[in-house]
């Protein structure tokens, strides 16, 4: 070995040696706060960390990003992860394309844009031109386009955005014909979207917030407004809002034939209470349909006077009904297609007489051709074991359907239903030998004997040898579902011999609403068991130790991690706890957290949610003298969905109680929100930071 590669080596060494000494964090801000729940007293001492705004808790955010950056940096599987990230992720990536008003549009990233281009074609398969670019309306990628909605004559299109990953929205309108931007412009409008009738579009919004408090501040009393084009928003009507319940949801949609319009109340339980108005008929006022907001009831078309809605109600695994606007109340709504033992996702009208329903067995889709009277008529074969979903017309013959599997990425197909045969329209080139890899779903028992699948992706040949590096990921929540998918964020984890695990969870809405429910309030504990049984099950069936075991997840999956870090530190490696709901007794308090509460319940509900929250939450149940994981915990300065002192107050507790000498780090991203809209680049940094890390406290090296 030559002078210089001696020295590195023991530079390397010296690198390594210092890190893996105890670190000295920074002191955060504290107090002597002690809340009261139903007699019993609970400390909160890092409570000045709720002020994003206080001096003291900007320089902790400060001297935690040096310390963190500090010891990312120092590690060479994260710059080498980082060079195969860009590697991976750069390749074309086409969406499913769509008709709108004679033109067709479709969404592409040529390789490593930070935001998918919209563009438009004069017909299908067209010269592609661009129609809207959001990578122009930033330096650097913040700015995300959320959606996009034409008006009804097609004159006009209205594109919402969103700044740092706020859920702030903004909405602009452009003039179709021409692209030019028109003066029309919408602040702090929140979950809308733009929904035209005649000159102007309905929008909910709140409130300005007080300036400071933008990011934190409690969201209430969400209004409707109607824009109409031409005049500022200081001149917009007020429509709807309901100041007896200010703490649920109110938006507004109008079918495409401006006949009927629909306004949707949400937040006070599982579902949502539905009304229809008839706007053919001159002051009509809205007609309640729906009663019962346990449950989700969806318009997905309207034809004539009827109104075909997707539900879950007295149907668990969903089914669609048919209403009629002359007599629009639940009990008057007849069946088109029953519920059946897997869980229909989805429904796409077509051809003008016949439907596509996607269905979920065992998180895994299916896909059926159906005509309008509800009869089942074939199957859609599928390239694969994966998940797909459909896009089309009723007025339109041409129907597409992405596809996509842990190891395959996102492929475009066009279906064409007289045939049954499906043709590929855009397949993506991805510098990454996905034969080599394969995927396979196994089950196994939970703590109380549930059946629980577990799908596992990996390179093809391992070995079990019970040290095989695992990260396994979950969420188990709100009905949500993860569907397999192509990530190229996982690649290089997978190219160097690890294992990617997806735990279905109790809580998710893979097996419908029993399994939702049986993972929610004082059931919570039973998405935990869950992923705990699954990581004993790996090191038992040999796949992999304790040494070697990582486990992520984001959001309800932060606290799925948090969770299970804390009751069973024993079990991992490594702890990625991502944007986590950490604690369980204020997080009502904060901006929309209190439409959590029919998942979670609250600390303010009775004395027995009080005392079941706390026995789970993750910032209470950290204890001193307990050595736990390596963790990286993760937020974000714009993060108004869970906003960061839940990461805050999480990582200052842990790192002030942590026994052992692995690491507590906390990655705090700033012009960044809870994750949707992320650019690109911004994607590949967190990421190779989160992958180095687990690598280097696995020993594992980049191939």
């Amino acid at each position: 070995m030559n002078k210089n590669l001696l020295f590195a080596a023991a530079m390397a060494m010296t690198a390594t040696t210092a890190m893996a000494q105890k670190l000295k964090y920074p002191e955060a801000p504290h107090d002597n706060t002690v809340d009261t729940y139903f007699g019993e007293k609970v400390a909160d001492p890092f409570r000045p960390l709720e002020d994003d705004n206080s001096e003291a808790t900007s320089k902790w955010v400060k001297e935690e990003n040096a310390l963190t950056r500090s010891y990312l940096d120092k590690m060479p599987q994260r710059s080498q992860y980082l060079k195969r990230l860009k590697e991976v992720s750069n390749y074309e990536k086409v969406y499913t394309p769509f008709e709108k008003h004679g033109k067709w549009y479709v969404y592409r990233n040529n390789g490593l844009q930070n935001q998918a281009v919209l563009y438009q074609m004069d017909k299908l398969g067209g010269e592609q031109r661009v129609f809207l670019d959001p990578n122009k309306l930033s330096t650097d990628g913040t700015v995300a386009l959320k959606s996009i909605s034409f008006s009804n004559d097609g004159k006009y299109l209205a594109y919402v955005i969103s700044r740092n990953g706020s859920d702030w929205e903004e909405i602009y309108v452009k003039d179709v014909a021409t692209g030019k931007l028109l003066d029309d412009h919408i602040v702090w409008a929140k979950f809308t979207d733009a929904a035209w009738q005649g000159d102007g579009f309905y929008y909910s919004a709140y409130d300005a917030p007080e300036q400071g408090h933008e990011t934190s501040a409690k969201n209430s009393i969400q209004k409707v407004y109607y824009h109409k084009l031409g005049t500022p928003q200081s001149q917009d009507v007020l429509f709807y809002q309901n100041p007896a319940y200010p703490l649920r949801f109110y938006g507004v949609g109008v079918n495409k034939e401006e006949t009927m319009m629909f306004l949707y109340e949400s937040g006070m339980d599982q579902g949502l209470n539905l009304y229809v108005r008839d706007l053919r008929q001159p002051n009509s006022q809205f007609i309640q349909m729906t009663g019962d907001a346990s449950k989700n009831y969806s318009p997905i078309e309207t034809i004539g006077d009827s109104i075909y809605l997707f539900t879950n109600a007295g149907a668990e695994n969903n089914r669609i009904m048919v209403a009629d606007i002359h007599h629009p109340g639940y009990q008057d709504w007849k069946e088109l297609v029953p519920q059946s033992d897997d869980v229909l996702d989805g429904v796409t009208f077509i051809g003008g007489d016949k439907l596509v329903l996607t269905y979920t067995k065992d998180n895994i889709s299916e896909a059926f051709l159906y005509n309008i009277n509800g009869q089942r008529l074939s199957e859609i074969k599928l390239p694969g074991v994966g998940s797909a979903s459909f896009s089309g017309k009723r007025e339109h013959p041409e129907c597409f359907y992405s596809y996509t599997s842990y190891t395959v990425p996102n492929t475009i197909y066009q279906y064409d239903y007289k045939t049954g045969k499906s043709t590929v329209y855009s397949q993506p080139k991805v510098n990454f030998r996905t034969s080599d890899y394969t995927s396979e779903m196994q089950f196994y028992t939970s703590k109380d004997g549930t059946r629980i699948p577990i799908f596992l992706t990996y390179k093809k040949g391992l070995k079990r040898n019970g040290k095989t590096p695992v990260l396994m990921y979950g969420y188990g929540g709100f009905n949500v579902t993860y569907p397999p998918y192509f990530s190229a964020m996982r690649l290089p984890f997978l190219e160097s011999g690890g294992i990617y695990a997806y735990v279905v969870l109790r809580g998710g809405g893979e097996y419908g609403e029993a399994w939702h429910l049986a993972g929610t309030k004082m059931q919570k504990q039973n998405v935990f068991d869950d992923f705990i049984s699954a990581a004993e099950w790996l090191i038992k069936d040999n796949y992999t130790d304790k040494d070697h075991l990582a486990i992520m997840g984001g959001s309800n999956g932060g606290l799925l991690v948090g969770a299970c870090m804390t009751q069973r530190p024993d079990l991992y490696k490594v702890c990625i706890p991502e944007v986590g709901v950490m604690d369980m007794l204020r997080y009502h308090k904060f901006t929309i957290g209190w439409n959590w509460a029919p998942d979670y319940g609250t600390s303010d509900d009775s004395k027995e949610m009080f005392e079941y929250l706390k026995g789970y939450s993750p910032l209470h149940n950290i204890k001193k003298g307990v050595s736990y994981p390596a963790t990286l915990v993760t937020t974000a300065d714009h993060d108004d969905r869970v906003v960061p002192a839940h990461s805050f107050k999480f990582a200052a507790t842990l790192q002030q109680d942590q026994a052992g000498s692995a690491p507590v780090l906390i990655r705090i991203d700033s012009k960044a929100g809870h994750g949707g809209g992320k650019p690109l680049s911004k994607q590949m940094e967190e990421n190779a930071d989160i992958y180095g890390f687990i690598m280097y406290q696995m020993g594992m090296k980049v191939k």
